[in-house]
């Protein structure tokens, strides 16, 4: 981030199927009047992607701006992988996160196992879903979801 920007981390939370829900806090630019640009991509929030404006008070139970709804979308999409094996020189979920990269993807790791995946406008995500289940990996659509881009089940 520039120095002319003012960082700020924006929380989500993410429910979980037992009706609890997880905290996860995402870096963003602090755009005035309680929206925010994304500047990282979403580990396990759905329905947002890098670079969407959205609108998010502060709470002060939380501590943080805390995320209520999209502004604007970036055009990017996410996908999430799980690497089995763990990704390392020259195997083949190593080679799959170079495919990705070659159809112009970006890619965050938590961990060699747990990627998500930036899908820019310009990059065809039919083309990244057929690479991806081509692969044989575990993977999720995270923005859009599954149920978004298969409305009728």
């Amino acid at each position: 981030m520039s120095d002319s920007r003012k960082a700020a981390k924006v929380l989500f939370r993410v429910p979980n199927e037992d009706g609890s829900a997880e905290v996860e806090t995402l870096w963003a630019d602090d755009l005035g009047n309680d929206q925010y640009k994304l500047d990282n991509c979403p580990f396990y929030a759905y329905g947002v992607s890098w670079e969407d404006v959205v609108y998010a008070p502060f709470d002060p139970v939380e501590g943080f701006p805390t995320f209520q709804s999209v502004v604007a979308k970036s055009g990017n999409r996410t996908v999430r992988v799980i690497l089995d094996p763990p990704a390392a020189a020259g195997n083949e979920s190593e080679k799959l996160l170079s495919d990705l990269l070659a159809l112009g993807c970006g890619c965050e790791r938590a961990t060699q196992s747990y990627v998500v995946v930036n899908i820019p406008s310009s990059v065809d995500l039919a083309k990244v879903v057929v690479t991806l289940t081509n692969s044989g990996t575990a993977w999720e659509h995270a923005d859009p979801t599954f149920e978004e881009l298969h409305p009728e089940g």
